[in-house]
Formats: C-alpha cells, structure tokens, sequence
C-alpha cells in the first residue's frame, strides 16, 4: 500500500499544528510499518492520499490524485472565530470542501459532532491526535539551555503557553496577567502564520510591542521541547479547539497545565488538568503551588492514551480497511 502525506507547510504555515500533528503522524509510520509512505509527493497514483489541510494546493493534489482522498478535520468553522478574517466567507466553503473527500477523520469529541452535524452523510472515522513520548519528555539538559538562551535566571517561575498569537488562543489574557504578576516571565511560543489575515492583527503588533520586560515572545523555535522543559507551568488560555495537542506535549514533560474550561479540554484531558473561567480564577490557580504539584504527579503517565505508536496503528487499519477490495 501506497501512502502520501499532504500538508500546506510552505513558509510561515509550517508552524501550525496540522503539520506537526502530520509530521509526526508520518515519522512514526515510516519508521515502524511496512508501508510505503510519502511526504507531499507529486505521484499521482498512491491508494490513500492523507490531506490535513485544505488550502489552494492541497485542492490541485487532490484534483490530480487518483487514490483514496482522507482529511483530518484539524480545523473546523468554529475555531476559526477570534482567529482568522473573513470567518464568515471562509466557514461557508467547509462542508463543500469535506465533501471533496471520499473519508474524514475527526480527533475531539467536540470535533466529531461539528463535523458530523455538517456532512452526515460522509464517512467519518474518530482518532485522537497522538504525541511522540520519546521526544517529548523531561530533560533537565533542555531546561537549562532554554533558560539560558533566554536569560531567565535561576528560581525565576516560567509561565508558558504554546499557540498562535490570535485572539481565540487567550493571548489578551496572557497579556494581562503578565502585568498583574511581574515576578513570573511569560513565555509565548508562536507566530502569526496568517499574517495580516490574522484576526486583531495591528492590534496584536501593537500590544507586544508594548509588553512588559517579563514577557518573552519566541515566535517560533527549534526545538520546542526545549521551552517544555525550561517552563513551570503551561498556560492555554484558549476558546476553542478541536484538540488542543500543546497540553498532550505539556503533559508528557511533566509539566502541570491550566487551561480554559471548556468542553473538548474536558472531554480529552477530564481531571489531569487545572481549569479556569475567568482571569482571576486562573490567576489564583498559576499561585496554587499544591495543585499544581498535584496535577504536575501524574501529567506525564496520563499521555500514554494518546501515544503516537498507538495512534499510528489507528490510521494503519483505517488506511487497510478503506483500501481492501
């Protein structure tokens, strides 16, 4: 069996989480199956095409493709309110575009019913996102290199947070409590991958270029796993997900997670993290040192659920069951 990974990961769309999910999904099964697996290749004639975005170039592959054309449904209408512009024109396009393939797979709960409300009459299979506990995990040689390239001083807490610089992601959030607690250094690893059609994006220029000396923004980083382990605490202030991977990376480096309380964080992580509904509710969580060394206990071993090598088999059997005769 013949299959080929396609992921719009040109320039800044490199960083988003579809194509790390798809890298890693792709790694694991190069490197522990017998099928023959292509990174975006210009064959037309593989038996499954896994598409996991649906962009301009992924619309020409899947026009020229011949084999069986699988999406996982990494983004869905309703994230993409606070986080893009023109979300009304581009949320019209999705149930036409899903039903350009012949399977979807979906990966929350929450991401299942969105999909499945839309197109009920296409073929949806449910597997989670799956993270790679090889790699992500405590490294005390991480911890002090990321501090150390970003001056961060010894005893000095680390709040982190993983996203987009968007509004659904929390960022005004992050803003504010960095300047109600000045002692901390708030870490924000990531960009914005869609440039001026980011939502809020001259205001967003404006406010980090107005932070505080205690605010760190990375952009985008070698290795993230570095800023995993050089942080205390993981923050994800988000809205809405359809997954939320950055808090199953967070988890298996042992580091305790407050997150917004909503569904599909709970409906994946139940009670393995803190949650908050409003910014003094995780202002006081971020300072409660007992349960956030009570959450931080069992973080890593509850990623064993979502280990990439189970997950890859997930998608084997998919693929087998969808080629078969």
């Amino acid at each position: 069996m013949r299959v080929n990974f396609y992921v719009e990961d040109q320039l800044f769309f490199k960083y988003i989480g579809s194509a790390t999910v798809a890298k890693s999904l792709y790694r694991q099964i190069s490197a522990t199956s017998d099928i023959d697996v292509t990174w975006k290749s210009y064959s037309r004639t593989a038996d499954i095409v896994h598409y996991h975005t649906f962009g301009p170039i992924a619309a020409v592959n899947r026009r020229i493709s011949t084999g069986c054309k699988v999406l996982t449904a990494h983004s869905t209408p309703r994230i993409n309110q606070g986080n893009i512009a023109f979300v009304k024109v581009i949320n019209k396009q999705y149930p036409k575009v899903y039903r350009k393939h012949d399977h979807i797979i979906t990966i929350s709960k929450s991401c299942h019913d969105e999909v499945t409300s839309m197109v009920p009459e296409m073929p949806i299979t449910y597997i989670p996102n799956g993270v790679n506990r090889e790699i992500f995990r405590k490294d005390e040689k991480k911890r002090i290199a990321f501090r150390e390239e970003f001056g961060i001083e010894d005893g000095t807490e680390v709040v982190l947070t993983v996203a987009q610089q968007t509004p659904r992601k929390g960022l005004y959030d992050f803003f504010a409590l960095s300047k109600e607690y000045p002692e901390k250094k708030w870490v924000w690893v990531g960009g914005l991958p869609y440039g001026f059609l980011s939502k809020d994006y001259r205001k967003i220029r404006f406010m980090r270029d107005r932070c505080g000396k205690n605010v760190i923004l990375t952009r985008h980083i070698k290795d993230v796993v570095n800023a995993y382990n050089g942080a205390d605490i993981f923050f994800m202030p988000s809205y809405a997900e359809t997954f939320g991977l950055v808090i199953l990376e967070a988890l298996a480096c042992g580091l305790p997670v407050v997150a917004r309380d909503i569904p599909e964080f709970h409906d994946i992580f139940g009670d393995k993290i803190l949650y908050f509904s409003d910014r003094e509710e995780a202002a006081s969580l971020i300072n409660d040192r007992p349960a956030l060394r009570r959450i931080a206990a069992g973080a890593r071993d509850y990623t064993r659920t979502f280990d990439i090598r189970d997950v890859a088999k997930q998608h084997i059997d998919l693929y087998n069951s969808l080629v078969e005769p």
